[in-house]
């Protein structure tokens, strides 16, 4: 009853005339922007991260939760009728919906994306509001000690999971650390890696390096990668209703598409990529037509369009019970966060109960505002994609600059945002995250404070990390997710050199027979 009272709280928030205003300016933004190719939810939030710095704290971060929804919904249409997904976890939306644009059925998949993210959306927010609370009781037992060992989890998972190399995710995360400790050493009053300018005493703000490494280093990588090519964006013909085949093979992959991402989404190691290729699967297994499946099945769109979303509030769950980010678009809203001088976890529910309820219930009011907009609507998104991507580079990077040159009236901003976004850059090309960067700038001093702190109450005896049972327990699964994988590669190299050496060894050289 506590968590419904709270939530009813959260409404009577959210759904004054000045939120709901900035909710339905979150939505529309988010959609637009994200609609736009080759721009993901942790692009377009990263890029209005400066649009809210005047906000009140409640009214910015129902604005953000709209961003983040509608740059979610907003995904599907780009990989539908022009094939270019925005972000990972749209790649298999476009294997189907692309197919069924190219039959003229573009308006259905639109319509089964738009209704599916709907009913996921709404379904995952009402596990959003009633688990949040349950981590919130189980973050309070944590002590110092505790609080260190989860972001040593928070900054190995992030550095594990998103990336194809455990070596170029460690880099960015020491990238990271070290620009989390460029300022003043709160407890000793030194100076640190500010090289006597006087502006980087406060340190590097992380809105800044939030939209280099997102917005510029994207920018100029997508734009560097792009052939300036006439592309073909498909025309939606005839109804643009479901008809009652399309319903009935729709509602179940919504709703198995919902019970994949949210629960995977929460994890530590979730996202968006493993529930959405999850749900194609068990689609495809369980479909009545699975020869379909990469010529424009309907499931196909239906359900990994729903994990898609789905897992969007799944993300939240960690990020605001624990300040654990599990994606590259939590951690520019950790980022948010820290814009406001908020922390996420147990005392942001209790010291800021209606900013936290307000923006869980305007995720409710969102989804609504969402369905409003993507399907009446779709013709005029189609038309944004006609936007030259000249045009488009061009306003994102001018758009970037004046938005970090106004967080401070900074020109060291300046010349930071460009420095970092040209790093960005470089390690979009060699393949190195940007994730762990960001995450370790946020986390990096924060885990130093805790670490500091735990050492001083246990008179500096380190064992105190392995002496407390949860502690050692985070501890340990940190370890073996960067242990895991290097122990499993080790062995299948191992098993693959023995494959080599006992064909090697047969005594007629020759291949068996297939």
């Amino acid at each position: 009853m506590d968590t419904l009272a709270a939530l009813g709280h959260g409404f009577l928030v959210a759904l004054t005339p000045y939120n709901l205003l900035w909710s339905a300016i979150g939505v529309t933004v988010g959609t637009a922007v994200g609609v736009l190719p080759g721009i993901g939810p942790a692009l377009t939030v990263a890029l209005l991260l400066p649009v809210t710095y005047g906000l009140e704290p409640t009214s910015a971060f129902i604005m953000f939760a709209g961003i983040y929804y509608g740059a979610m919904y907003g995904g599907s249409t780009t990989s539908i009728l022009l094939n270019a997904p925005g972000e990972s976890g749209s790649i298999v939306t476009a294997i189907d919906g692309h197919a069924m644009a190219r039959q003229g059925r573009g308006a259905q998949a639109l319509a089964t994306a738009a209704i599916g993210s709907f009913i996921a959306g709404t379904i995952a927010t009402a596990a959003l509001t009633f688990v949040a609370p349950l981590m919130v009781k189980m973050a309070l037992l944590f002590g110092p000690a505790e609080y260190f060992a989860l972001m040593v989890l928070a900054l190995t998972t992030v550095t594990a999971v998103l990336g194809s190399s455990l070596a170029r995710g460690l880099a960015s995360l020491f990238l990271g650390l070290a620009l989390g400790l460029v300022g003043i050493d709160m407890q000793t009053g030194q100076a640190r890696l500010a090289f006597g300018v006087p502006e980087l005493l406060d340190g590097i703000d992380t809105v800044v390096v939030a939209v280099g490494l997102f917005a510029v280093g994207e920018t100029l990588y997508v734009a560097s990668r792009h052939r300036f090519e006439t592309e073909e964006i498909y025309a939606l013909k005839g109804s643009k209703w479901m008809s009652r085949e399309d319903w009935a093979r729709s509602w179940k992959p919504w709703l198995r598409g919902t019970l994949l991402g949210f629960p995977i989404g929460t994890l530590p190691a979730g996202g968006s990529e493993i529930p959405t290729f999850l749900s194609y699967l068990v689609e495809k297994r369980l479909a009545k037509k699975p020869e379909e499946f990469g010529k424009g099945a309907i499931e196909a769109v239906a359900g990994p369009e729903a994990a898609n979303n789905a897992s969007a509030a799944g993300v939240l769950a960690p990020l605001l019970s624990l300040g654990l980010p599990t994606s590259a678009t939590a951690a520019i809203m950790l980022a948010a966060f820290q814009q406001y001088g908020l922390q996420p976890g147990p005392t942001l529910f209790d010291n800021n109960p209606e900013l936290v309820w307000g923006m869980i219930a305007s995720l409710y009011i969102g989804n609504v505002l969402l369905l409003v907009l993507n399907l009446p609507l779709v013709g005029f998104w189609v038309k944004l994609l006609l936007i030259p991507r000249p045009w488009l580079y061009a306003g994102i990077l001018v758009f970037s600059s004046l938005g970090a040159y106004t967080l401070n009236n900074n020109v060291i901003d300046l010349v930071i945002l460009w420095v970092i976004g040209l790093l960005g850059f470089g390690m979009r090309v060699l393949n190195v995250p940007v994730a762990p960067c960001v995450v370790g700038l946020i986390l990096g001093p924060l885990a130093e404070q805790q670490f500091r702190r735990a050492l001083a109450i246990s008179q500096g005896d380190p064992s105190v990390f392995l002496t407390h049972p949860i502690s050692a327990a985070l501890l340990i699964i940190a370890a073996l997710l960067v242990i895991g994988p290097m122990v499993l590669r080790y062995r299948s190299n191992g098993a693959a050199k023995g494959t080599g050496k006992n064909d090697n060894a047969s005594p007629s050289g020759s291949h068996p027979a297939t």
